[in-house]
């Protein structure tokens, strides 16, 4: 959410970024919001002015009272009366309007950083670099899960049974080569400073839509019926609100942690055939980083953040790529977006298997997460997410680049203190 005072003194470069996010129909939302802002101020004026008349003459009450003039106070009280439910009357239509102005503020999408490329979807996104040679086997690869389904590795016919589509059993050596990864990656971070957290998996709505756009909120997030409690789709978001209401010593910034956590989501939609199996479902598991610091300082996090994702993957020697994502396939608070990418033999292409997001101060601003600096003054602090690996996604990575052509999967250095000393695994079947 930007800054009312910015939106206000900026107007034509606040219509200019939605333009360039193509999202012409948010247009009049800035008209909207300044025609709001300026009643909003012309009622607080003349509040004030109100309040400032009521003191002046409530104290000619008594004067008046004590000099005789009983018909000339009741006079004053029946004007001060007047002026009272006036106030009362301004004070209900500063709150209708401020209501309004938050209601479009919210839907106004934050301002992108000017590296973004401009373009209308995710087909228009741009490749920045590749890391490790994508290498395509002489042997056909299976798909993801028919290779599980050889290690006797999932299922999901039993899944569909007790919890329907979007659901997977996973067993055996791929259950714990799930858990490897997670528990790999979590120490990864680790080792790069970051501290470990296992946050609330259920946060209220003031969080959810602290952290996210409510596009993002209906496409994805899980209600609790009966009460103010949404599953969480991933742990930045109970990581973010872990900090709302806060006020943050700058000399404790910038605060780097990284977070497990099962994640929850709707996944709305058709979707093509690649996504079938365990690429897009309802659960799944996830290491996630996030960072708040000072804003001066976000750009260099960002760039780390995504970084610390690439070398996760090519320590399991898994290729991969980043691509920068353009202003149309942008969520409305993020200000830069990198998406990594996996390299995937059997498709002969990469596909995503984690996000890294700068959103400069836009939730902190709707959670109210500032920071007080050795000055004493207080601003508002910059936060960035990015994920470090979410199995299920990554495992297809995994199992597609270690397949061996016997059926076998091999098992890289890292992982196989995790794995109980493995270094390969041999299907059942």
């Amino acid at each position: 959410m930007l800054d009312i005072k910015y939106v206000r003194e900026n107007s034509e470069l606040v219509k200019e970024n939605i333009k360039k996010k193509f999202q012409d129909r948010k247009l009049a939302l800035v008209d909207d919001v300044i025609e709001l802002d300026k009643r909003n101020r012309e009622i607080k004026q003349e509040v004030q002015q109100l309040q400032a008349n009521r003191n002046k003459t409530s104290k000619m009450i008594g004067k008046l009272m004590g000099q005789g003039k009983r018909d000339e106070a009741e006079a004053v009280k029946a004007e001060i009366a007047k002026e009272g439910a006036r106030i009362d009357e301004l004070t209900a239509e500063e709150k209708n309007v401020e209501e309004e102005i938050k209601k479009r503020m919210m839907v106004i999408p934050n301002i992108i950083d000017p590296s973004v490329p401009i373009g209308k979807d995710d087909s228009e996104n741009v490749e920045v670099t590749k890391y490790g040679e994508p290498v395509v086997p002489d042997f056909e690869i299976p798909y993801h899960t028919e290779i599980m389904e050889r290690f006797d590795g999932i299922d999901m016919e039993a899944a569909g049974r007790v919890a329907g589509n979007g659901f997977y059993y996973l067993m055996g050596d791929i259950a714990r080569l799930h858990s490897a990864v997670i528990a790999y990656a979590r120490d990864f971070m680790i080792d790069r400073g970051f501290t470990y957290c296992v946050p609330p998996f259920m946060i209220r709505s003031n969080v959810v839509t602290g952290v996210m756009s409510f596009e993002e909120m209906d496409a994805m997030m899980y209600k609790i019926e009966g009460e103010d409690l949404y599953l969480i789709g991933t742990s930045e978001h109970s990581m973010i609100g872990k900090f709302i209401d806060q006020i943050i010593p700058e000399a404790t910034l910038p605060l780097t942690l990284t977070s497990y956590s099962p994640c929850f989501r709707k996944e709305k939609g058709a979707h093509g055939i690649e996504e079938r199996g365990v690429y897009r479902i309802h659960q799944f598991e996830k290491q996630e980083m996030i960072v708040v610091c000072k804003p001066e300082e976000s750009p260099m996090w960002f760039e780390k953040l995504w970084q610390n994702t690439v070398d996760l993957f090519r320590s399991m020697d898994i290729p991969v790529r980043t691509l920068e994502c353009c202003s149309g396939d942008l969520a409305d608070l993020k200000v830069k977006s990198f998406d990594v990418e996996a390299w995937s033999p059997r498709q002969k292409k990469y596909f995503e298997v984690g996000s890294c997001s700068n959103l400069g101060d836009a939730q902190a601003r709707r959670l109210k997460i500032r920071v007080a600096g050795a000055d004493k003054k207080k601003y508002l602090a910059h936060t960035l997410n990015n994920t470090v690996v979410a199995p299920p996604r990554m495992l297809i990575a995994f199992l597609e680049n270690n397949l061996q052509e016997d059926g076998s999967v091999k098992i890289p250095e890292v992982l196989r203190p995790y794995m109980g000393g493995k270094e390969i695994l041999i299907p059942k079947r």
